[in-house]
C-alpha cells in the first residue's frame, strides 16, 4: 500500500522535516526547523521600515500597463516571438506561475514570486519560462520596490489577454516577494523529473489516491501530463485525472473547461526540432550562462525553432486571437494520434485544408498543422465536459466571461481575501472564494465585554483553547482561514473533532449571548474570551500584563462560507494542544511543525506558545500529555523546568506515549507524547527551552507568549496592515 492511502497525510514528509544538506544531513531523523526562519529578517535585503503596500499605492498603474503592451511586440533581438507577439509567452509564465497552487495546504501559486527559485525555475513544465522573466527585467528595474515581481508577473498575462481580445475580471496588485526558495512546500518524494505517476498514486486508476496535498500528477508538472498518463494516450482517463488535479486547485469542472479552452485559445507548444541536445535548465546550467537555461544548440534565432515542451503546433487558426477558435477546430474535425518533430504525442486534424490552418509562427506565408494535446481531447470525449464546451458554443459571451472569471480566480487565489488587493483594478464584485466577511464594529466598550466574560463562569482553559481553535486554521500560504469571521461556529468548522464540538457548543452559546448584549462581533468576543482567560493565568502567575486587543472583526454567514471549500483547513493534528485526529506517516512533531509555519512562527514562538499552553491546561480533551505542573491553569514556566530537570528520567510506554519518573523513587510525575519531548531531545528547541528554564526568564516568559498569541490572533487581520 502506497504512504497516500496509507496514511492519509495532509501535510509535508521528510523532505521537508527532515534534512540531507546540512549539518543535519548525518542524522536524517532530526527535526528540521528552517522552514521557521527561511523568510526572516536575515533573508529580507529590504529597509526594516518598509512597507510595501504603502510603496503600491504611489505605483503609476497606467504607465505600467502600458509599458506592457508595449513589451508585447518589443525588445525580440535575442529572444524571438511567435507571430512578432509575447502574449502566448506571458500568459504560460502568469499560468505556471499560479498553476503551482494547490488546495490542500494552500501552498504553492503566483503569491510570492516563487517561480524564480529552485525547483519551479527549473521544472520541465517551466522550460524558456525565464526567458519571460528577463524580458519583463527592464520594467522590473524601471519601476523598483513598488511592482513585485509576482505581482509583475501575473499583470502580463492579464495584459497579454487584454491585448488578444479578452475583457479580463480584474487584476490585484499588492504580491509581495520572497527571497529564496520555499522550503516547506512538499512537490512530492520522487527523485526524477517527469517520473512514473504510480509514485505519487495509491492507484492510478482512481485519481482519488493521488498523495496529499499534491494536485499535479508528475513531479515538474503543473498539472497533467498533456500526452496522456503517464504519456500513453488516452483522453477518457486524462479527463479523469484532469478533474482531480483541478479540484484540488479549487476548480470546478465549467472553470476547468474554462481555463482549458481559454488558455489554448491563443498561442502555440513548441517541439519543432529534436529537442535531444538541449541544455540543462537554469540551476544546472553553467556559471557564464548566467541562469538562462535550456540552451537549444538547433536554435536558429527564429519562432518556428523553439523548443519548450516538445509538442508542436498552435490550437487555433488565429493565435493571436481570443475567439472561438479553439471549439471550431476541436469540434468540427476529426483528430487523429501522430507524433511532434521532436516525437511527443499530439493529434492533427484529418482532411483540414491548407486554407484553414494556422501560419507559421515565423514566415506567415507558410502555413503550418494545427494540433491538439490529449487533455485537449479530453474536454471532446468526457461526457461533462463535451457538455460544458457545448454550452460555451452555443454562448460565447458566457464563455469569455467564464474563462475571465476562472482565470482571475486562478492567478488571485492565494492572495486571500480581497483586503488585500490594491490598485484601480479591483472588481467591486467579492466572491465566495474569497471568503467574504463584513466589516465589524469597534464602537463597542471592550472593558464591558471583558468584564461580562469573566463573569460568565467559564473557565481559563475553555476560553483560551476557544479563542485558538478559531484562530489556529489561519494559513500564511493562501492566506485563509483564522478567528476574522467567526467560521468555528459554522459548518463544517463546528462539527470538527479537534474543535471539540460538545464543549464547543457550550462555549459558544455564551460568547455568542455576551456579544449580543454588548454590541461586539462575536469574532471579537472570541478573541476578547481568550485574552481574558490568559489574563486571568497570568495573574495567577503573579504578574500583571494586559493582553492587546484590535477590535473590528466582523461575523461571515454561512451564506458567505463556501463549506466544502474550508473542508480541506480541517484541523487533523494540533501540537498545541496536543491533538491528533489519528496515527499519520508523519510524526506529530512534524505535523507542529507544519502548522507553526502556516500561522507565520519562528522555533522560538512555536516553543513559547507549546509550553504556555500545555501549563494552561488547554490539551484536547483535557489530555494530561505535556502538562508539566502542579499548578494547572497559570501561565508558569513549569512546562520548560521540569522538561529539562535532570532529577528525572523519561521512559517509552509502548503506546507512542513516555512518562517521567523520579531517578530516586521511580514515581511517575507526568506523562508526554513526542510533540512534547522534542522540546527536550531537539538542539535547536532545547535551547529556547532552557532559555525559558531558566530563573530570570518567567516574566519574559509571559510577555513572550502574549506577543506571539497576540500574532496568532491577528494573523488575519488584513484590515489592519493600512
Amino acid at each position: 500500500m502506497s504512504k497516500s492511502t496509507a496514511s492519509g497525510c495532509p501535510v509535508m514528509h521528510g523532505g521537508n522535516t527532515g534534512s540531507n544538506d546540512s549539518v543535519t544531513k548525518w542524522w536524517p531523523e532530526t527535526l528540521n526547523l528552517d522552514i521557521l526562519h527561511q523568510h526572516d529578517a536575515r533573508t529580507d535585503p529590504m529597509d526594516s521600515d518598509y512597507n510595501h503596500r504603502n510603496a503600491v499605492k504611489n505605483l503609476d498603474f497606467e504607465a505600467v500597463k502600458s509599458d506592457l503592451r508595449t513589451l508585447l511586440t518589443d525588445s525580440q533581438d535575442w529572444w524571438p516571438a511567435d507571430w512578432g507577439h509575447y502574449g502566448g509567452l506571458m500568459i504560460r509564465l502568469a499560468w505556471h506561475s499560479a498553476g503551482s497552487y494547490r488546495m490542500g495546504d494552500g501552498r504553492g501559486g503566483a503569491g510570492s514570486g516563487n517561480i524564480r527559485f529552485a525547483p519551479l525555475n527549473s521544472w520541465p513544465d517551466n522550460a524558456s519560462l525565464d526567458k519571460a522573466r528577463r524580458l519583463l527585467w527592464p520594467m522590473k528595474k524601471k519601476y523598483g520596490n513598488a511592482l513585485s515581481w509576482a505581482d509583475l508577473i501575473i499583470l502580463s498575462g492579464n495584459i497579454a489577454y487584454e491585448s488578444m481580445g479578452l475583457k479580463t475580471f480584474g487584476f490585484g496588485f499588492g504580491r509581495e516577494d520572497i527571497w529564496g526558495p520555499e522550503k516547506d512546500v512538499y512537490w512530492g518524494g520522487e527523485n526524477e523529473w517527469l517520473a512514473p505517476s504510480e509514485n505519487r498514486y495509491g492507484d492510478l486508476e482512481t485519481p482519488s489516491t493521488l498523495e496529499n496535498p499534491l494536485a499535479a500528477v508528475h513531479m515538474g508538472l503543473i498539472y497533467v501530463n498533456p500526452e496522456g498518463v503517464n504519456g500513453n494516450p488516452d483522453p477518457a482517463k486524462t479527463a479523469l485525472h484532469i478533474r482531480e488535479t483541478f479540484s484540488r486547485m479549487a476548480m470546478n469542472d465549467e472553470e476547468t473547461a474554462a481555463l482549458t479552452c481559454g488558455g489554448h485559445t491563443v498561442g502555440k507548444a513548441h517541439g519543432a526540432t529534436d529537442g535531444s541536445d538541449i541544455g540543462p535548465e537554469p540551476e544546472g546550467c553553467p556559471i557564464h550562462k548566467q541562469a538562462l537555461g535550456w540552451e537549444n544548440p538547433q536554435h536558429n534565432g527564429k519562432a518556428n525553432k523553439t523548443f519548450t515542451s516538445g509538442i508542436e503546433g498552435a490550437w487555433t487558426k488565429e493565435p493571436l486571437k481570443f475567439d472561438m477558435g479553439y471549439f471550431d477546430y476541436l469540434f468540427n474535425y476529426e483528430w487523429e494520434l501522430t507524433k511532434s518533430p521532436a516525437g511527443a504525442h499530439q493529434y492533427q486534424p484529418v482532411n483540414m485544408p491548407e486554407s484553414e490552418k494556422p501560419a507559421d509562427p515565423t514566415d506567415l506565408s507558410v502555413k503550418r498543422m494545427p494540433m491538439m494535446t490529449d487533455a485537449d481531447m479530453a474536454m471532446k470525449v468526457d461526457p461533462i465536459y463535451h457538455d460544458i464546451c457545448q454550452k460555451f458554443m452555443q454562448d460565447p459571451a458566457y464563455f469569455q466571461d467564464t474563462f475571465a472569471r476562472a482565470w482571475f480566480k486562478l492567478t488571485h487565489r492565494d492572495m486571500g481575501p480581497s483586503a488585500n488587493y490594491l490598485g484601480p483594478d479591483v472588481p467591486n464584485e467579492e466572491l465566495i472564494w474569497q471568503d467574504p466577511i463584513p466589516l465589524g464594529s469597534s464602537d463597542y466598550d471592550i472593558a464591558t465585554v471583558k468584564a461580562k466574560l469573566a463573569a460568565s463562569g467559564l473557565s481559563s482553559a475553555d476560553m483560551i483553547a476557544t479563542a485558538w481553535d478559531s484562530a489556529r486554521t489561519y494559513r500564511g500560504s493562501d492566506k485563509r482561514g483564522g478567528a476574522n469571521g467567526a467560521r468555528i461556529r459554522l459548518a463544517p468548522q463546528k462539527d470538527w473533532v479537534a474543535n471539540e464540538p460538545e464543549r464547543l457548543t457550550k462555549v459558544l452559546g455564551v460568547i455568542e449571548d455576551i456579544a449580543s448584549q454588548t454590541g461586539a462581533s462575536i469574532a471579537d468576543t472570541i478573541v476578547l474570551a481568550g485574552n481574558v482567560g490568559l489574563e486571568q493565568s497570568i495573574k495567577a502567575a503573579g504578574f500583571d500584563i494586559e493582553v492587546p486587543f484590535a477590535a473590528g472583526r466582523g461575523d461571515a454567514s454561512d451564506k458567505q462560507t463556501d463549506a466544502e471549500s474550508f473542508e480541506v483547513l480541517q484541523v487533523l493534528a494540533d501540537g498545541f494542544r496536543n491533538f491528533q485526529l489519528k496515527e499519520y506517516a508523519v510524526s506529530p512533531e512534524a505535523m507542529m511543525l507544519d502548522r507553526a509555519q502556516l500561522l507565520g512562527l519562528s522555533a522560538s514562538e512555536m516553543t513559547v506558545l507549546v509550553g504556555g499552553m500545555r501549563v494552561l491546561g488547554t490539551n484536547f480533551a483535557g489530555s494530561l500529555h505535556g502538562v508539566f505542573t502542579d499548578t494547572v491553569g497559570q501561565l508558569s514556566t513549569d512546562f520548560f523546568v521540569n522538561l529539562t530537570d535532570m532529577s528525572m528520567s523519561w521512559e517509552p510506554l509502548g503506546d507512542g506515549t513516555y512518562e517521567l519518573k523520579d531517578r530516586v523513587t521511580g514515581k511517575r510525575r507526568y506523562t508526554a507524547t513526542s510533540a512534547d519531548l522534542v522540546f527536550g531531545s531537539n538542539s535547536v528547541l532545547r535551547s529556547y527551552a532552557e532559555l525559558y528554564a531558566q530563573d530570570d526568564n518567567a516574566e519574559k516568559f509571559v510577555r513572550d507568549f502574549v506577543a506571539a498569541w497576540n500574532k496568532v490572533m491577528n494573523n488575519d487581520r488584513f484590515d489592519l496592515l493600512d
